[in-house]
């Protein structure tokens, strides 16, 4: 496995914090003092039936726990229970509400301060007895959150329709009503300084590798930041080659693909808070299937993914390549093409290296502002910049129609790649070649070329060629990365993923 300085364990300011908090004993004072100036923090004080003073305080935060629920399964059986009034003691009284006098599914008896802190940051509501130095936890956290809806960027046909959301619970759930196994393990993390998100591990046992398991552990324990928010905050920790481009996860919004990918032996991590799920090991193969090829024919799937290689191969190949035949080797345009190609150029009055640079910014320019506007306003600047602007430039001689059909083809072929991670450094790959091209021709083109595979060659992800299998030397094995072969042959798990398990099929 490599390893970079950022997995290096550093004593963080949570850590210190924690051992500080750790230190105090539990008591309602004291958890005031920790959640000083903190407007949801909220205390009752409660009394048994018959008691004439208060024995436990009840914290929470307001806004995280179901206040309904707290009334009625925690308050009422608490106050209104009569075996709690004859208890002879605290730690009796402590001990029969851990046996169900409280009306909760989650009971946790806790003596450590830390524990009762987090347990309150997670939505639980904590009773605690001063006298003992002890609490008990109670999940009664709120469920509201976002409805389960259709995939927006993961179009399907014939696949689920279900996707993931922000809690992070309704997407374990999710995971597992597509593996209804007990194989499916589960590891909880928290990660982020200030933030304390929860993270899940998701991995199917002696299908995915263990060695794999244990890195990707090691990994997000080492990450050692404030707050765990965007995705960024997650794959530029983990990843091999952070420097790199190219995406080193996958990323997805449909639990059925998630656990598709699990079967192969892959490792799931879900984040609280975002809602898509990310996959590894990641290689290039990976970033141009997507969860429908395995619904339709396996001829049909064939012939989309040779589709999406080729796109792939144009949207960088083809503006470095027109920059270099026309501006170096005209003699290896045919002569007819040629002609069109000077009769449209003769009114233009910038270059054709400035010509086609201008073209790219331009497109880009256009996509961006797509993307970022609403919906309505974003899609009518696409509308106007394709249609109204591109033929008023060609139409005044500001640039020639071949070299907005160039610009035009690269970009609808940057289209087809499932991944938009993969778009973007292929967005940006693809103007590096046309600098090349446009300062050596050809031999800028090549070597573009040249210094493209060895980056790809050069990139692992979790102890995974980033190229494997087109680089492993195994023609069957690399014409079913880029072809998808009839599911009654493919009956073993990939090697290269899987671990003890590897027949899907019998």
């Amino acid at each position: 496995m490599s390893g970079f300085s950022i997995f290096k364990r550093r004593k963080s300011n949570k850590d210190i914090n924690k051992i500080r908090i750790e230190s105090l004993k539990i008591s309602e004072k004291n958890l005031k003092n920790i959640f000083s100036d903190c407007g949801d923090f909220e205390t009752r004080a409660l009394l048994p039936r018959g008691k004439n003073s208060p024995v436990a305080f009840a914290v929470w935060i307001d806004g995280l726990v179901n206040s309904i629920a707290v009334s009625e399964d925690f308050v009422r059986p608490f106050t209104m229970n009569s075996s709690l009034s004859l208890c002879k003691s605290e730690n009796e009284m402590l001990d029969k509400i851990m046996q169900g006098q409280i009306y909760s599914l989650t009971a946790r008896r806790r003596s450590n301060m830390a524990d009762v802190v987090d347990d309150i940051l997670m939505g639980f509501v904590v009773l605690v007895f001063d006298s003992l130095g002890q609490a008990a936890s109670f999940d009664i956290r709120s469920l509201q959150s976002r409805a389960i809806s259709e995939p927006t960027v993961e179009k399907t046909v014939k696949g689920a329709k279900g996707a993931f959301v922000e809690t992070m619970r309704i997407n374990t759930s999710l995971v597992r009503r597509h593996l209804r196994t007990n194989s499916l393990k589960l590891i909880s993390r928290s990660v982020g300084r200030k933030s304390g998100t929860a993270v899940a591990l998701m991995y199917v046992q002696d299908v995915a590798e263990k060695s794999k398991i244990q890195e990707a552990v090691r990994r997000l324990d080492s990450i050692d930041i404030d707050g765990l928010i965007s995705a960024g905050n997650l794959e530029q920790y983990i990843v091999d080659n952070p420097s790199s481009p190219f995406p080193q996860l996958i990323h997805t919004e449909r639990p059925d693909k998630f656990a598709m990918e699990l079967l192969a032996g892959r490792i799931g991590i879900i984040v609280d808070g975002l809602p898509i799920g990310f996959l590894l090991p990641a290689t290039l193969p990976s970033f141009l299937k997507v969860g429908d090829d395995k619904a339709g024919h396996f001829l049909v799937a064939s012939f989309l993914c040779l589709i999406r290689w080729l796109s792939l191969v144009i949207t960088i190949t083809l503006p470095a390549l027109f920059a270099a035949m026309n501006m170096y080797h005209q003699e290896m345009i045919p002569s007819h093409l040629l002609l069109s190609i000077i009769e449209a150029r003769q009114q233009v009055p910038f270059s054709a290296a400035m010509e086609l640079i201008g073209m790219l910014l331009a497109f880009e320019l256009l996509q961006e502002a797509g993307l970022r506007l609403p919906n309505p306003v974003g899609d009518t600047v696409s509308i106007i910049g394709a249609l109204i602007v591109g033929q008023a430039a060609v139409e005044a001689r500001v640039v020639s129609p071949v070299t907005v059909i160039v610009v035009a083809t690269a970009g609808i072929c940057s289209f087809t790649l499932p991944s938009q991670d993969l778009g973007g450094a292929v967005r940006i790959l693809r103007l590096v070649m046309v600098l090349l091209s446009v300062g050596l021709g050809l031999y800028g083109f090549m070597l573009g070329i040249v210094l493209l595979i060895w980056h790809l060659c050069s990139i692992e992800s979790f102890g995974l060629a980033y190229t494997a299998p087109l680089s492993e030397g195994y023609f069957l094995k690399s014409i079913a990365a880029i072809l998808r072969p009839p599911l009654w042959l493919s009956k073993r798990r990939d090697g290269d993923l899987a671990g003890k398990d590897r027949w899907n099929q019998k």
